[in-house]
């Protein structure tokens, strides 16, 4: 099997540059990037003494408004690990359904509550402390290494063969020499951009100013997609707070910010009323987290020595909050085509192609719905003054199901292979 790689990544010399190297370590993978997708993995391969050396750019694992939905999908594997049990002890709330309600009406998205699993909700849990949870559980075992604070600058490749990454942690350079070097550090990808992998983007048409407020004990459950006139919020029950998701048009954001904050608490309390003295909390942008949606696809996840999986591989709309989910899926998958190769101390590009073959298709998939409800559901909000009314598919039970289904547990189920 070929993959089309570049002629000048192998061929420039700053890929390799001359470094005054603090120290140099061997691995069997190293990853880079302590997301979902980049901790799950490193847990899986440490259970099974694979060496692993996590590499995380960050001095810890905290970042506001990032994905808080633990979907079924991920807590049947928590389950299959035996970890189900010690991750719902830590703080979460349950989201059981996603309503969209306008002035008019409410009809649910998606009810969560009628599928086959155990775990018939979102879990609603600060990732960071899902992080921790497992990175803490991966320190179990000997052949597991976290470094924080390694900001990854340059890939190590001879021969046309990634065999590792150098980082720059405390002033100094450092190098990590790896049998498989694994890119998981999120949208925003050194490795990507370092391995000049070719993406196929689409521009979906919103972003997302994020933010929270307090919640009340009355206040209704779960999740749900408020409509008004022109104007879209969701929101995310997390116990004490809601998380709020204020959509806009794509390239809008400098248009509200000019507009002022005030004006944007007064549109915020057209579609939520019920918050308008609570938004009186919010009187500084810093506590606003703009996010510039993006969804896109890597046409090939690999090259010699080098994996992309989560984000760095395919960057997903906030749509149904899958991202997380779907990352940690190519994770489970990536262990279980990989596992074998690296003990016997060589992974092929044909094992590398295998794991993308089994993550493509559903990937495509999800990524699909996510486009069909953003051009049916929300672009026609955000364009248009009109009252909003929920598409007719929303009220067939054979349609209704089919987003729970898809939200929860993903297209093909994944399974942790002992």
């Amino acid at each position: 099997m070929t993959t089309d790689v570049p002629k000048n990544l192998f061929q420039d010399p700053s890929i390799n540059p001359v470094h005054d190297i603090v120290d140099g370590q061997t691995t069997d993978c190293c990853i880079v990037g302590g997301g979902p997708a980049g901790a799950v993995l490193a847990l899986l391969l440490a259970r099974q003494g694979i060496s692993v050396m996590l590499l995380e750019a960050h001095k810890d694992l905290d970042r506001d408004f990032r994905g808080d939905t633990i979907h079924p999908s991920v807590m049947e594997i928590m389950e299959e690990l035996g970890l189900s049990a010690a991750l719902l002890k830590l703080p979460h709330t349950k989201m059981r359904q996603i309503s969209i309600q306008t002035p008019q009406d409410t009809v649910t998205f998606a009810d969560f509550s009628h599928l086959k699993t155990h775990y018939p909700y979102i879990t609603m849990l600060p990732q960071v402390k899902f992080l921790e949870f497992i990175t803490q559980e991966a320190q179990k075992y000997p052949s597991f290494h976290l470094v924080m604070g390694a900001n990854v600058q340059e890939l190590i490749a001879e021969d046309g063969v990634i065999q590792g990454v150098r980082y720059r942690k405390g002033g100094g350079w450092h190098e990590i020499r790896a049998i498989l070097t694994v890119g998981a550090d999120g949208r925003h990808s050194r490795l990507r951009h370092l391995g000049e992998f070719e993406s196929i983007e689409t521009s979906p048409p919103m972003d997302v100013l994020w933010f929270r407020l307090l919640r009340q004990p009355e206040d209704p459950e779960g999740g749900m997609g408020r409509f008004g006139q022109g104007k879209l919020i969701a929101m995310l029950d997390r116990g004490d707070e809601w998380q709020l998701a204020y959509i806009i048009p794509k390239g809008g954001y400098q248009q509200l910010r000019a507009a002022g904050l005030e004006e944007l608490k007064k549109s915020v309390a057209e579609v939520v009323p019920e918050f308008q003295q609570r938004l009186q909390n919010l009187d500084d942008w810093s506590q606003i987290a703009f996010l510039s949606v993006e969804s896109s696809l890597v046409k090939h996840w690999y090259r010699e020595g080098l994996l992309l999986i989560g984000d760095a591989a395919h960057i997903m709309s906030p749509v149904g909050g899958v991202g997380i989910n779907y990352a940690i899926q190519d994770a489970v998958v990536a262990a279980n085509v990989l596992s074998k190769p690296l003990k016997n101390q060589k992974v092929q590009l044909s094992d590398l192609a295998k794991v993308q073959r089994q993550r493509e298709l559903p990937t495509r998939i999800i990524q699909g719905f996510q486009t069909f409800i953003q051009k049916r559901v929300l672009a026609p909000v955000l364009t248009s003054n009109r009252t909003f009314v929920p598409p007719a598919f929303l009220r067939l039970p054979i349609l209704r199901d089919l987003p729970a289904r898809l939200i929860a547990l993903g297209v093909f189920p994944v399974h942790v292979k002992t």
